[in-house]
């Protein structure tokens, strides 16, 4: 089964690549708008334009309005169109579910952040390390990791903090993992991220409480400084730098955590959290998005589907009253009664329910790949 893949790698360009793609940058935020500007006149004046319309305009606009654009890569421009279309369809689907949405909105500033090469227009020389884009030349990039596959396209993407990042497309077949014959039920929570129904609490690492006192210094400092000003831009590097730091180390917590499961079972079941509707509750709310739940189980979803694993979801109604008078923990009798559910659901035989001793993973087993390494912890009663 083929399927995409996208790996993500630091790039380092000069000061002089620097300018060029921020150049770049602007020219492809100008088209954006301008296309978008179109969009919003042609509606006025009953007149409705399709994707190839405004396609055809670039060749239009290089000519005879910006002749500038001809810096930029046509593929590059092309998908500038086509990220504008994507964002109209997003908005129409959030109408079609009862979402309350504006238009589509200009952008400003810094907002337009990419540069796309799908197909053509890129390169990698993986012996010397360089990523090569047209028209704009020959960057070092850090190859961290082998790419498997053949690669699609290249997305150059400039974050807040200023650094720049290459996100590589990839199509390869999906490696099916062998069966291990095991099944397993997950309970996300805020005392613990996780228990599962073969007893392991995983610790909650809470990474923005963590970084929490820092960010609001750097925060404190930025708003100190005067708009406009060589240390205000600093300041707001720093910030940015914090926050990308905090990202990073969330990222890689839920990688290596769900690898885990879709390594070790081939049916996972969890709960089919609503995470929109949950953060409504606004005293738990950045705890939950702290959490990250609603990524871990996108991360979960993905991995299984590429390893041949399978991800069921349960209603979350009541998971964790059931079997109380047999499990004294709440957590863990949740993760039990979510693995039941999910059984029952493709009619197989139930997993047996006991009181166990709970096992404690940190999350700093879980960063450096061990979470079978775990302390025991006496069973409980469970206040959260």
């Amino acid at each position: 089964m083929k399927t995409m893949l996208s790996y993500k790698f630091r790039i380092y360009p000069s000061k002089t690549l620097q300018q060029i793609l921020n150049e770049q940058l602007e020219l492809c935020k100008w088209l954006y708008n301008r296309l978008l500007s179109e969009l919003n006149k042609a509606k006025d004046e009953c007149r409705k334009l399709k994707p190839k319309d405004t396609q055809a305009l670039i060749v239009k606009l290089k000519r005879e309005e910006n002749p500038e654009l001809n810096k930029v890569y046509a593929k590059v421009l092309q998908m500038v169109n086509y990220q504008l279309w994507s964002n109209i369809k997003a908005l129409a689907k959030l109408k079609q579910n009862g979402k309350k949405v504006g238009k589509l909105r200009y952008k400003t500033g810094n907002s337009f952040k990419t540069l796309n090469f799908n197909q053509s227009g890129f390169g990698i020389d993986f012996e010397n390390k360089k990523l090569i884009l047209s028209k704009i030349g020959s960057i070092p990039i850090k190859l961290h990791r082998p790419v498997e596959g053949k690669i699609k396209g290249v997305i150059v993407k400039r974050e807040r903090s200023g650094r720049w990042y290459a996100i590589v497309q990839v199509e390869n077949n999906a490696k099916q993992l062998p069966p291990t014959g095991k099944t397993v039920g997950i309970d996300v929570g805020i005392r613990h991220f996780l228990t599962d129904s073969d007893g392991r609490h995983v610790e909650n690492p809470r990474f923005y409480e963590r970084t929490l006192k820092s960010i609001k210094i750097l925060q404190k400092n930025l708003s100190r400084k005067q708009k406009g000003s060589k240390n205000r831009e600093k300041a707001r590097i720093r910030l940015a730098k914090a926050y990308e730091k905090l990202a990073n180390q969330r990222n890689d917590f839920l990688h290596k955590l769900s690898r885990f499961y879709v390594d070790n079972y081939d049916l996972i079941m969890v709960e089919d959290l609503k995470i929109t509707n949950m953060v409504r509750n606004h005293r738990l709310a950045q705890k939950i998005l702290d959490a990250s739940w609603s990524k871990f189980l996108q991360m979960l979803s993905y991995k299984a589907e590429r390893a041949g694993r399978r991800v069921v979801k349960v209603s979350q109604r009541g998971t964790s009253q059931e079997n109380e008078e047999k499990i004294k923990d709440r957590d863990y009798r949740a993760a039990v009664n979510i693995l039941n559910r999910g059984l029952s659901g493709l009619g197989r035989p139930l997993a047996p329910v006991e009181e166990r001793p709970l096992l404690l993973v940190t999350a700093e087993a879980v960063i450096e790949g061990q979470v079978s390494s775990m302390k025991q912890e006496a069973p409980c009663e469970s206040v959260g």
